[in-house]
């Protein structure tokens, strides 16, 4: 008959192997938990990075406390907190693709704004510097640089076709971006030219 010192010793043997066939049936699932979470993450995340970067971080530092819980063989806490994890990643392609239509109509918006007014605050300036390079407006043109001014409105011409051209592929980021360097310069260049505005001095449409 075996001592009760060696059934206590089976009793011990049986629970750890009990408790690892459990630790061993969490593992799977847990790893799998993982592996989806790190798969939609990585899905979403160049479209995140630009247009949901604060969730984006959020989602990869619980996929990190995961991750570092499974290395603990803590199964239990990855298969509890994994769920809602995977939720988050889940929600970050939706985030980014509500947060980038509203930043293209933001720049959709910025470029109507600007293709309207540009272009006759160009012609503008060059109607300014039309008049100030004929010989009976000497006077008026006194202290004014009219090559430098030449040359600049024609960088800025040929900014404002880039950006065009920009629009007309699709790329509404460099085609605002070029249009507002465009304003800008053609706002620096009226005072040289002692006119007002630009815009209060284009033609009307």
């Amino acid at each position: 008959m075996p001592s009760v010192h060696t059934l206590g010793k089976y009793a011990l043997i049986s629970l750890a192997s009990i408790l690892l066939a459990a630790c061993a049936g969490e593992r799977d699932p847990a790893q799998k938990m993982i592996s989806d979470i790190d798969a939609t993450v990585a899905a979403a995340s160049a479209d995140a990075a630009k247009y949901a970067p604060d969730q984006l971080i959020d989602t990869q530092t619980k996929l990190g406390d995961l991750k570092a819980s499974f290395g603990r063989q803590d199964y239990k806490a990855v298969l509890a907190a994994a769920p809602p994890v995977l939720a988050e990643a889940q929600g970050l392609s939706g985030a980014a693709a509500a947060k980038k239509a509203q930043v293209m109509q933001d720049r959709s918006d910025q470029w109507t704004s600007l293709s309207s007014t540009v272009p006759g605050s160009m012609a503008a300036i060059q109607s300014r510097i039309d008049l100030l390079s004929k010989k009976s407006s000497r006077k008026l043109a006194a202290g004014i640089d009219l090559a430098a001014a030449k040359s600049a409105v024609s960088d800025a011409a040929s900014l404002w076709s880039k950006a065009q051209g920009a629009f007309g592929n699709g790329n509404l980021d460099e085609a605002v971006s070029a249009a507002k360097d465009v304003k800008a310069r053609l706002d620096a260049l009226a005072p040289t030219l002692k006119m007002a505005s630009p815009a209060a001095a284009a033609p009307a449409a």
